[in-house]
């Protein structure tokens, strides 16, 4: 019977972590990501070059037939037949050391991108080939899809499971996928640029391209530019982008990060969408204290949290919408000066939407937090709160995700909102509140504040009978601990003690 799509990359990646033993998950994550990547752009590869061994006026062997398909040219040495046939020789370590190295001079976008770690003494050679196999004798054919679709995706469905496997040094580099879909699916990138200036592993950019594809536009209509201060998540992030054929010659890596060292200076972009470090506290205030990016007011030392959101309101286009998931502290936090920060977004009309997140949505960390969305060009002088703390299913012991049903409810009363139509206040759970409101509230924003909390439902029971048996409950509680009282004074005047 063939693997459903829910079970197929759970199968594959239980396998691959069987093969890992006294490897930790943070060193392995490169071998076996490397090895699906690999995969990917050899049967990439493979596809077309059977199309031009076809045609008689095509060279297979011609590099520049894949460069005008924007397909990698994979040398022979790099294919993943020929790796495949060596896979039980004690030298595939240094095999497949040589076939990145091989593949990286052949495509100028991959140079210093991919891992050489497989020729290295503690990596068992023989579960490096059993590892080979277990990619290679994939049942594709049950998948009834195109061979490199389905390692695209075991590719994103394995950064998720690494991060969950390397618990808070995960969640640097990976975020949650329904985050990134809910904050995608309510800003809609459908056309311009799209900018992360904390990219990670590009899963950002990942669920823009899907929402482009899904709802019939053109990929190329949208340019990504991002930054990154760690280069082993930002080589898993070129791997991840190419595998989607995103282009991704504007993702930038420097380890003086966003603020020290703005890689796109002049960038104004159509949508920022972000998951930044929360509550980061050393980054860089006293160098940056005339910044340009501080136009409502300079951030504090000890917390960068409106550093991040000036700096990508000052890279947002007139016409341009954020997204970022900050720390729920953000929304009410008056420290040095942050309270005259958020009071000058919100007299501004900068903040459209706040949504409260339910705790152990993340990897990294069990602190409470929201997203900030913020546009240039509102149409509406309110903001939208929407308090979805209480939403989503324990996905695991430790690890809450937001369902289909959850996304959907959220994202519809965000668009209806904004259509103004179908929109309606709900107790507990959403609330369009205007300036004035917003002012009673000293400027905080945490959405429990206006959305209010749902009435508890009447069980039927009178008012008086509560009153009854919750006064003899108390009586009789009160009876056991006396009892329980005289019982301990009776025991240890037996010992000569008294109370």
């Amino acid at each position: 019977m063939a693997k459903t799509k829910n079970n197929f990359e759970q199968d594959l990646f239980k396998a691959a972590d069987k093969l890992r033993k006294n490897i930790d998950a943070a060193e392995y994550k490169h071998v076996v990501l490397g090895l699906v990547f690999l995969k990917y752009i050899s049967e990439s590869f493979a596809e077309l070059y059977h199309k031009l061994e076809a045609d008689e006026w095509s060279d297979p062997e011609d590099r520049d037939e894949y460069l005008a398909e924007n397909v990698f040219f994979v040398p022979k040495m790099a294919r993943w037949s020929h790796i495949h046939a060596q896979a039980k020789l004690p030298s595939i370590g240094q095999t497949l050391d040589e076939a990145m190295d091989a593949i990286e001079k052949e495509n100028k976008e991959l140079k210093n991108v991919l891992p050489q770690v497989y020729g290295k003494a503690n990596l068992d050679k023989t579960a490096l080939g059993e590892l080979i196999d277990l990619i290679s004798n994939t049942d594709l054919q049950a998948e009834n899809e195109n061979s490199k679709d389905l390692f695209g995706r075991v590719y994103e469905y394995f950064l998720g499971e690494f991060a969950n496997a390397e618990g808070k040094k995960g969640g640097q580099f990976y975020t949650p996928k329904a985050i990134v879909r809910l904050m995608v699916e309510m800003i809609e990138p459908y056309k311009g640029r799209v900018y992360d200036p904390a990219s990670g592993s590009g899963g950002m950019f990942v669920m823009s391209e899907k929402f482009v594809t899904e709802h019939q536009g053109n990929i190329k209509d949208i340019t990504v530019y991002g930054q990154e201060s760690n280069q082993t998540t930002w080589k898993l992030s070129k791997m991840n982008l190419a595998i989607r054929n995103i282009n991704s010659k504007f993702v930038s890596w420097n380890t003086e990060g966003s603020f020290l060292k703005d890689a796109h200076p002049d960038l104004k972009a159509d949508f920022v969408i972000a998951n930044p470090p929360f509550n980061q506290s050393d980054w860089g205030v006293d160098i940056l204290q005339e910044d340009a990016r501080w136009k409502y007011g300079i951030p504090p030392k000890g917390n960068a949290n409106y550093g991040w959101l000036q700096h990508m309101l000052y890279h947002l286009a007139p016409t341009g919408v954020m997204a970022t998931v900050l720390a729920n502290g953000s929304l009410s936090s008056n420290t040095s000066g942050e309270g005259d920060i958020r009071k000058n977004f919100v007299d501004e009309n900068l903040v459209e939407c706040i949504v409260a997140l339910p705790k152990q949505l993340f990897y990294n960390t069990g602190i409470p937090a929201c997203i900030w969305f913020m546009r240039r060009n509102k149409t509406s002088d309110k903001t939208l709160f929407i308090d979805a703390s209480e939403m989503g299913f324990m996905k695991s012991r430790v690890h809450r995700d937001f369902s289909e049903e959850d996304i959907a409810k959220i994202c519809d009363t965000y668009h209806n909102w904004k259509k103004d139509d179908g929109y309606e206040d709900e107790k507990g759970f959403c609330k369009s509140a205007s300036l004035e409101n917003i002012q009673k509230h000293d400027y905080v924003l945490t959405p429990g504040r206006y959305v209010g909390i749902l009435p508890e439902e009447d069980d039927g029971i009178p008012f008086e009978d509560k009153m009854e048996d919750l006064t003899t409950t108390l009586k009789q509680q009160m009876q056991e601990e006396e009892a329980l009282n005289q019982e301990i004074k009776a025991q240890l005047a037996k010992i000569g003690f008294s109370l």
